[in-house]
């Protein structure tokens, strides 16, 4: 038997088994996105009439039940989250979970040269290969680095985890605590895209040329501008998730990423959101994608360093300067700051690259325009007005570069709702 066979043995124990080496008043880093270690959060809630003052640190949890953020857990435990996810609502509004607004980029500082040192990391990893090292799968970002940093790692093994390339293993003799379990990944479903998406997809991709390397998020409308994209060539990925869509891009050919300035004929990203018969199917053992941390995904130098770079993503509010609001309505934090300035700054750096901001132009079923004369109060600037290039609605796309104030109030009220146009450009003038 292999050494490190050896120590997997002598250190495989139960979830309550791992559990018990935290303690009353520890940070712990808990991974979350589709890589929830299950078995572990599991145990850790049967294990909280023992604890007090566990302060979990965790990053974007899937919009469905978190466990340890239901009604009375706050005697237990307290939440810091890097985005502020409906799963945690409750515990945001009754003050024992609080938002920490910070760029992906910077997150694994935090955890290791900052304020939020990690007692212990609770993670999800796949089966070790023949010489020790186990993946990361499909959630690396900023996962692996608070891991490696933590002073205690309790490891979830799944045999259903992905073996990925790139920057994604961890050896058996770094872990503290093996937990063996076996479940399917939590999915991300398919989004069924609308006729706004649809009309919004049919602007954005007249910015989009041959060749371009692509980072676009995750919902209605980032489908939809991938799904349209299937008559462009040679295009490239460089993104923080990677999703069914653009598998289905790669697949057909249109993704080829053989025009990259750099990491030439590799998709990268830093996580994968999606289906177990899409991307998650699409990432295991693929060598043509690669998975890296958000130090190397999200570093404004490096994207700078690739040609054509377009980055896309979406907003709540987009006020008439020219001002992103992606993280709160009402003053109320819903979201994260995530990743969407570093790459807009990226893009800025890029020859040839462009930001777009996509965002339909009314909320509320067309009760509230999403194009605003100001933000809404206490709401946080995601991305400043000098960063941004285009915003795109269904009436069509607004070009602030370059522009003065009151151009782009004129180019942004041209696109927001018919109903609030007037209203705008009343309240422009007011101003």
């Amino acid at each position: 038997m292999k050494d490190w066979e050896t120590y997997y043995q002598q250190n495989r124990i139960s979830p309550d088994e791992a559990v018990s080496e935290i303690q009353s008043g520890q940070r712990i880093f808990m991974e979350t996105n589709c890589s929830e270690p299950l078995s572990l959060i599991e145990a850790l809630v049967r294990a909280k009439d023992r604890l007090e003052q566990v302060e979990i640190v965790q990053g974007f949890y899937r919009d469905r039940s978190c466990p340890y953020a239901q009604t009375g857990m706050d005697k237990h435990f307290s939440i810091t989250s890097f985005h502020a996810s409906q799963a945690i609502g409750e515990a945001l509004e009754e003050g024992w979970a609080d938002y920490i607004p910070v760029h992906l980029y910077d997150i694994p500082r935090f955890c290791s040269e900052g304020p939020l040192p990690i007692d212990a990391a609770l993670i999800q990893l796949s089966p070790p290969d023949e010489e020790g090292f186990c993946s990361f799968g499909i959630t690396v970002n900023f996962v692996k680095p608070i891991a490696e940093g933590a002073k205690v790692i309790i490891a979830e093994v799944n045999d259903q985890v992905p073996r990925t390339s790139g920057d994604t293993l961890i050896h058996v003799s770094r872990l503290s605590a093996i937990v063996e379990n076996s479940h399917p990944l939590i999915e991300l479903k398919k989004t069924e895209i609308d006729q706004t998406s649809e009309k919004i997809a049919s602007y954005v991709i007249d910015l989009i040329p041959d060749g371009a390397t692509l980072q676009v998020g995750i919902g209605e409308i980032p489908d939809a501008i991938l799904h349209f994209l299937k008559d462009k060539k040679e295009l490239g990925i460089h993104t923080g998730t990677i999703s069914d869509a653009m598998a289905n891009l790669i697949e057909s050919g249109v993704v080829t990423n053989s025009r990259k300035s750099i990491n030439r004929g590799k998709s990268i990203t830093s996580m994968a959101m999606g289906t177990h018969q899409g991307i998650y199917r699409f990432v295991h053992q693929n060598r043509d994608v690669e998975f890296h941390p958000v130090s190397y995904t999200h570093d404004v130098c490096v994207i700078g360093k690739i040609d054509r770079f377009i980055t896309i993503n979406s907003a709540i509010q987009v006020d008439l300067f020219g001002q992103v609001n992606a993280e709160s309505i009402k003053g109320r934090p819903v979201s994260g700051v995530g990743g969407s300035q570093n790459f807009t700054i990226g893009a800025s750096r890029s020859k040839g690259g462009k930001s777009i901001v996509a965002l339909p132009s009314t909320a509320a079923g067309g009760k509230i325009s999403r194009i605003v004369s100001r933000l809404d109060p206490h709401a946080g600037v995601t991305t400043p007005r000098a960063d941004i290039h285009y915003v795109a609605t269904e009436f069509g796309i607004a070009d602030l570069r370059g522009k003065t104030l009151s151009q782009r109030a004129k180019e942004l009220t041209a696109i927001a709702h018919p109903d609030f146009r007037e209203e705008l450009k009343k309240s422009w003038k007011r101003r």
